[in-house]
């Protein structure tokens, strides 16, 4: 699936569509460079499970929980050195939970991700515009 997004709310948007289809144990790779929308995209998402408080990118705490009509774990892997790391920070907990996990930076755990692995894929275009690539999982 691609969508094609002009606004913050429309990125919102495919975030929230996501979670409609999404179950308990999915687990979501979040990718693209800086500032693509990563973390606006798993507000949509969080926001559609019933989740009332703020979401902000976890880049110190490396993970945050969330509760919502399920438990939502974020985590974001950009400070973190490799799979070593997230081994030995029990991440792969996350990935074989009772919730779902959106990871951001997934890139640096890449052999780690479950194969029904859903990816979304951000990309900022020229007119600043965002292509949202969703593949892998159900889709």
């Amino acid at each position: 699936m691609t969508i094609i997004s002009h606004s913050e709310e429309e990125t919102k948007n495919a975030g929230r569509e996501l979670a409609r289809r999404a179950v308990r144990s999915s687990v979501i790779s979040l990718r693209g460079s800086l500032g693509a929308g990563k973390t606006v995209f798993a507000k949509g998402f969080a926001q559609e499970l019933g989740i009332t408080e703020a979401i902000v990118s976890p880049t110190f705490t490396l993970v945050q929980e969330y509760e919502g009509k399920m438990k939502m774990y974020h985590l974001d892997l950009y400070r973190l050195s490799g799979e070593d790391e997230f081994e030995s920070m029990g991440g792969e907990d996350f990935l074989y939970s009772d919730g779902v996990c959106l990871i951001e930076w997934s890139e640096k755990i890449s052999s780690m991700l479950p194969d029904d692995t859903i990816y979304v894929n951000i990309t900022i275009n020229e007119d600043l515009s965002r292509t949202i690539e969703i593949t892998g999982g159900a889709m």
